[in-house]
């Protein structure tokens, strides 16, 4: 296959590029600074530089600042916006004047999209709450689906807390663990849905490969936990002399508005549409995803 990526040069998409290269596809990354190209391997810093003619298969958009980078202001929140919904927009905009549309659209988005629901299950058939991240979401996949008329097939991946050694949130998260205190935020009550990333791009390649699969997918491991319970997991990787959960109200004068929509309150969500459509999970439970990140931190 032919596939463009966006955010190939991110947590995710460096790891996915390498995957999709060793699988024998053609990759054309965007990014915006100049980067050399690789065999099988196109970097493009515009999306205009791909002419009409381009023939492409399916189009991962993976592109998006992180929500957690720092402090929400104004300013930063409509940071968060404009990087997914300005490069989803010139996504659309490329496959719209090309010759012949791509076969299918894989579209990130996030658990947050269903807003808060306490201890809720939650699959992709699931109400939704308002806020922030909610409408964020909201918005990004309804943009996502205007390519739905010229026949592109459109998987939405609701991305849960990606995990892996070397970035991504559990970076932050062991902050405490590597000074000797096992922590979790607030009352520890709250639901972590979290995912392996080796699941997330076993889970991209299972919908680019399944031309009958379309419509939102949880992307989570089966067996969401607790703050709380997750922070005892990954105690079984530290040395620790202390266990303390940080107040709330500590967490709200660190990160403002932030602490309430990702830290204090959290979704228990499940992968009910990946797993209907047989999709097999490597890590369905944390004890077994936290030894192997941190069995492969240490090789």
């Amino acid at each position: 296959m032919r596939i463009l990526l966006t955010g190939g040069t991110g947590f995710i998409g460096v790891p996915l590029v390498r995957v999709l290269l060793a699988r024998g596809h053609d990759v054309i990354v965007l990014s915006r600074q100049s980067r050399a190209d690789r065999p099988s391997c196109r970097f493009v810093q515009s999306l205009d530089q791909l002419p009409d003619s381009d023939a492409l298969d399916a189009v991962i958009n993976l592109a998006g600042a992180s929500l957690a980078a720092r402090r929400w202001n104004d300013a930063y929140k409509r940071e968060i916006v404009a990087s997914r919904m300005d490069i989803t927009r010139e996504v659309l905009d490329l496959m719209a004047r090309l010759e012949r549309p791509p076969e299918a659209l894989l579209s990130a988005s996030a658990i947050g999209y269903y807003g808060h629901h306490g201890d809720e299950c939650l699959t992709e058939e699931s109400p939704t709450t308002a806020g922030f991240a909610q409408q964020l979401c909201s918005d990004w996949e309804s943009m996502a689906l205007q390519v739905q008329p010229l026949g592109v097939r459109v998987c939405l991946l609701r991305l849960g807390v990606v995990l892996d050694h070397d970035g991504g949130a559990l970076q932050e998260m062991a902050t405490s663990y590597r000074v000797g205190v096992a922590s979790w935020l607030g009352s520890g009550t709250q639901w972590l849905s979290w995912v392996h990333r080796q699941d997330v791009i076993s889970a991209i390649e299972f919908l680019l490969a399944r031309d009958d699969l379309q419509g939102p997918f949880n992307v989570t491991a089966p067996e969401p936990v607790t703050g709380r319970d997750f922070a005892l997991a990954l105690q079984a990787h530290h040395r620790t002399f202390l266990r303390a959960g940080v107040p709330a109200i500590v967490a709200r004068l660190l990160v403002g508005e932030m602490a309430d929509e990702l830290l204090l309150n959290g979704q228990r969500v499940v992968p009910q549409g990946l797993e209907e459509a047989g999709f097999v999970f490597g890590y369905r439970d944390v004890a077994s995803a936290l030894t192997a990140i941190y069995q492969q931190a240490a090789a």
